[in-house]
């Protein structure tokens, strides 16, 4: 059973997906994505929504939420160093490579970041370039710099 649910936050409306292991999607307001929704009755859900609400209000920095993405292992190994990332901190994604022991695999850890399916939760906004520089973001480099600000990272 797949479980939706919607959570207005200061960036616009995000919708939540989950199924019984865990959450398995966050969707940005400018992400096509389904948008009926199964059912609201879900404590996965609905610790998200608590969590992310949180975070917005400057009182979380980890999520403990229970996860379930999906993807390759490649995905699953980039994915699971963006947890290891600290609040507020940020790490290249030749950093992500080396960090999962695939130092000449920039570029692709660069896909698998952008494929996390789990925004801000699995925080894929605090990675930028080696030179520093913000890069892209499924959200907008408007949103990835709101979130950075929002802990606390100075953007030029």
């Amino acid at each position: 059973m797949v479980y939706r649910d919607q959570l207005t936050t200061p960036l616009g409306t995000l919708t939540l997906e989950a199924n019984d292991r865990g959450l398995s999607s966050v969707r940005f307001p400018n992400r096509a994505g389904p948008h009926e929704t199964r059912s609201r009755d879900n404590s996965i859900l609905a610790q998200a929504k608590r969590e992310l609400s949180a975070y917005f209000g400057g009182k979380l920095k980890q999520f403990s939420v229970p996860l379930d993405w999906q993807g390759t292992d490649f995905q699953q190994s980039v994915w699971q160093a963006l947890t290891h990332i600290p609040y507020g901190e940020t790490t290249s994604y030749a950093d992500i490579a080396r960090a999962i022991g695939r130092p000449s695999s920039a570029r692709p850890t660069g896909g698998a970041v952008g494929a996390n399916p789990l925004p801000i939760i699995v925080p894929c906004h605090r990675v930028i370039g080696s030179d520093q520089t913000l890069t892209g973001f499924t959200g907008g480099l408007n949103i990835k710099i709101a979130l950075l600000e929002l802990e606390g990272r100075l953007v030029e």
